[in-house]
C-alpha cells in the first residue's frame, strides 16, 4: 500500500491542523494505522493508531484529548486532528499501515510508511 501525507505547516501555539493520509493500491480495511512523529534530535514517537474500522483507537498521553485519528474507509484515508497544538509538537508525522486488525504503540511493527508532514507550532 502506498501513503501520502498531507495536511501539515505552520500554526500558532493554541491552533489547530488536520493532517490527512491517502492510501492506495490495496484494500484500505485490510490495515491497523498509526501515526507517528519526529521532532529534530529526537527518537521516532508514537502518536496515536487505529483498528481497521476506527472503531478503536489509542493515544500516546502527551496528545491525549488534544488530537483525534479517525479514518474513512470509503476514501481510503486517514486523518489525524491536531488541536490545542504546542511548540513541543513541533515535529514530521508520518502515517504508517500494519497488515493487521489492531493498531500498535511498537513503530517497528508497521509495515508500509508515508513520507512524513511537517507541523511547526510557533510560540
Amino acid at each position: 500500500v502506498q501513503l501520502q501525507a498531507s495536511g501539515g505547516g505552520l500554526v500558532q501555539a493554541g491552533g489547530s491542523l488536520r493532517l490527512s493520509c491517502a492510501a492506495s493500491g490495496r484494500t484500505f480495511t485490510n490495515y491497523a494505522m498509526g501515526w507517528f512523529r519526529q521532532a529534530p534530535g529526537k527518537e521516532r514517537e508514537f502518536v496515536a493508531a487505529s483498528n481497521w474500522s476506527g472503531g478503536s483507537t489509542y493515544y500516546a498521553d502527551s496528545v491525549k484529548g488534544r488530537f483525534t485519528i479517525s479514518r474513512d474507509n470509503a476514501k481510503s484515508t486517514l486523518y489525524l486532528q491536531m488541536n490545542s497544538l504546542k511548540p513541543e509538537d513541533t515535529a514530521v508525522y508520518y502515517c504508517a499501515a500494519r497488515m493487521d486488525n489492531s493498531g500498535t504503540y511498537y513503530f517497528y511493527r508497521y509495515d508500509y510508511w508515508g513520507q512524513g508532514a511537517q507541523v511547526t507550532v510557533s510560540s
